[in-house]
Parts: structure tokens; sequence; C-alpha cells
């Protein structure tokens, strides 16, 4: 279950993440709700799961997660540019990600 709640919690940081960058410094009522609600649930499903698995795997699974959802996300939509250099280096997190859950 903790395995579960913390792919979850990553997506959700890819989600407060867009929500921080859309919500202009806290200026837009709906990013900056979306943000808030999901910051709250995202650590609290990160907390949930380190307390059954290591700290340091699960912040690095949060994290690759969030980070490639978001960077991968923000190429689909325009916001940011693609280029084979930059999908390259996030299937590397996405790899290494995998490899973590591997060998826990």
């Amino acid at each position: 279950m903790a395995w579960i709640v913390l792919v979850v919690s990553g997506v959700l940081e890819a989600v407060w993440a867009t929500a921080l960058s859309r919500s202009a410094g806290f200026t837009r009522l709906g990013p900056s709700v979306l943000f808030a609600v999901a910051l709250l649930i995202s650590m609290a499903g990160l907390a949930y799961a380190m307390r059954t698995l290591p700290v340091g795997t699960s912040y690095a699974i949060w994290v690759g997660i969030g980070a490639a959802l978001t960077v991968g996300f923000a190429m689909a939509t325009g916001s940011e540019s693609v280029s084979v250099a930059k999908v390259l280096l996030i299937l590397g997190i996405v790899g290494c990600v995998i490899g973590l859950k591997v060998l826990h």
C-alpha cells in the first residue's frame, strides 16, 4: 500500500508544481487553491509512505515522478520546448525511479 500511496503522491507533486506555476505568484485563486490542496495531500502521502519505506528511496521516487510528469506535461502543453535530449533525460529519471523500486 505504501508504494501505491507514494506513486499517487508523486503524481500530486506534479499537480501542485504546475498549479504553482499557473497561480501567478498566488494572484489567481483557482490555481492557488489547487496548489495548496495538492501540496497537502502529496506531503501527507509522502509521510505515510516513509513510515514503512526508506526515506531516501521514498523521497527520490516522489521527486522523480513529480519532476518527470511536470516536465512532460509542460512539454505536452507547449509551455516548455521539446528536444530529444530532454526526452532522453526524463526517461533516465523514469529508469532510475523504476530501478529504485526494483532494488527495494
